[in-house]
């Protein structure tokens, strides 16, 4: 029998453990609730900061966007200003204090004939600047340009900021004033007016046909070639009017070592771009012109003139064996002929216009011509410095340039407005020979022009390249704002 006494003390274990169940489950309640409590807030607190990412990334994809958008802008506006300074030339005796203000009358010639009124270059001194340009006006892009030229007369900077709303990118860039050699030296006859063969001409290289290619500009004349009889040309030819034609007449007339069609189809290009040709700079020479020829002087006798200047208006004869050493330099108005033979040990100068195709002043070459280069003049003080003048014979801008005996050699370049080759005048050309005329350059007779411009010099003495603007690639960069 359990005691009322002991039963109790049962009652009360009971009681007590009971009580500490029911704690126990009191406690994890809490503990639940606690745990709950704390994922929420690490919930929250990650979905704040997705959001906060997410609209961070938003903005650095369109910060991204509009930095792109900016560079994409300002590469526009690079290949824009390229595009429009590749066309800047300008004469190659033009002084380096004028170069810059050219470009700038230059370039807004160019965008006004163009019709692109959205650019407006404005010029101040050593700055071209030119205002936004609009690219998209949805987007808000556009670009603008500042050129610069550097104090040394010798560069221009350009920068080039391109925007996108409100970002922003600089791209700089720079050019070298420099000179362009003319391709016209590139052919053996070079001429602005048509040209004539009759007779039984050759025009040839001496190593390969291709010395004897031939420019015909033609601008104001259909009939750019005529060939008639049992004249040739060897090499190719090239004319810059597109509606030319090309007349042979005879069955052995001939292009490129073909007759009939198949010389005109196979061996005559139509349309081809300008050549330009290259500004002769007579007054180069004057200075070392220190003696004179005029009326009073004999020019009938065998003689030697050293350096001489012909006066206007002597219209001298030289009927006797004329030997010529340096520079000759004819002033015009003046007609100045060689009925007798000549020795030439130097250059030529006429300083007429390239512009005067009137025939007015002419130098004739009615005796035989045996010509020398410049280097082989004596190694004395009067011919200092015209030694290195190589690669010209005769440059004579506004003279009618005639030749009617034979040669040898004709040692450098012959260039004149109209040229003219008749009887048995023939023989090797060291260079071409260049007609600023738009009149015929005529070839008549039984003679043989051979050129050999091998080893020549890519300018010849006194022929100014011109001035142009050379992208430097290695002065790109991306300048910081």
């Amino acid at each position: 029998m359990v005691s009322i006494k002991e039963a109790k003390a049962q009652n009360q274990v009971k009681l007590l453990q009971r009580g500490g169940e029911m704690k126990r489950h009191k406690n994890r309640k809490g503990a639940a609730l606690l745990m709950s409590m704390i994922v929420l807030t690490i919930l929250s607190t990650w979905a704040v900061a997705m959001y906060s990412i997410s609209g961070t990334n938003v903005q650095l994809a369109e910060n991204q966007c509009k930095a792109d958008g900016a560079r994409a802008s300002a590469e526009s506006g690079v290949e824009v200003m390229r595009y429009w300074l590749s066309h800047f030339a300008v004469p190659g005796d033009t002084a380096a204090s004028a170069v810059f203000g050219l470009l700038a009358n230059s370039l807004a010639s160019d965008l006004a004939d163009n019709g692109v009124s959205q650019m407006a270059p404005s010029y101040s001194g050593s700055t071209i600047g030119i205002a936004s340009v609009p690219l998209n006006s949805s987007t808000e892009q556009s670009f603008s340009a500042q050129i610069t030229e550097e104090p040394n007369k010798e560069t221009i900077r350009v920068d080039v900021t391109g925007t996108y709303g409100s970002a922003s990118r600089r791209i700089q860039f720079a050019y070298k004033i420099d000179t362009r050699a003319d391709n016209v030296f590139d052919y053996g006859v070079a001429t602005k007016g048509p040209l004539s063969l009759a007779g039984n001409i050759l025009l040839d290289g001496v190593t390969i046909s291709l010395e004897s290619d031939v420019y015909i500009e033609s601008e104001n004349s259909i009939l750019a070639l005529s060939i008639i009889g049992n004249s040739q040309i060897a090499g190719d030819v090239h004319i810059g009017n597109s509606l030319a034609t090309v007349d042979l007449q005879g069955g052995k007339a001939g292009i490129g070592g073909e007759t009939g069609s198949d010389a005109i189809d196979k061996h005559v290009s139509f349309g081809v771009a300008p050549t330009e040709f290259p500004t002769p700079n007579p007054d180069y020479f004057k200075h070392y012109a220190t003696s004179v020829i005029d009326s009073s002087t004999d020019t009938t006798a065998d003689a030697t003139f050293e350096n001489v200047r012909i006066a206007a208006g002597t219209n001298p004869n030289f009927s006797g064996h004329v030997t010529l050493e340096g520079i000759v330099f004819i002033e015009t108005p003046n007609v100045v002929t060689f009925t007798g033979g000549s020795t030439v040990t130097g250059i030529i100068v006429g300083n007429g216009d390239t512009d005067d195709d009137s025939g007015t002043n002419q130098i004739n070459f009615v005796g035989n011509v045996d010509s020398r280069p410049v280097k082989d003049l004596p190694q004395e003080p009067q011919f200092d410095g015209i030694r290195d003048e190589q690669g010209t014979f005769l440059m004579a801008p506004g003279f009618l340039c005639t030749f009617g005996g034979s040669f040898n050699t004709l040692n450098g370049a012959i260039a004149g407005n109209g040229i003219e080759f008749f009887g048995n005048a023939g023989g090797t050309v060291a260079g071409s020979i260049l007609n600023y005329a738009d009149r015929d350059m005529t070839l008549s007779g039984n003679s043989d022009l051979l050129f050999n411009r091998s080893g020549t010099v890519e300018i010849p003495a006194g022929f100014v390249p011109e001035i142009v603007l050379n992208y430097d690639p290695d002065s790109y960069s991306e300048v910081a704002l």
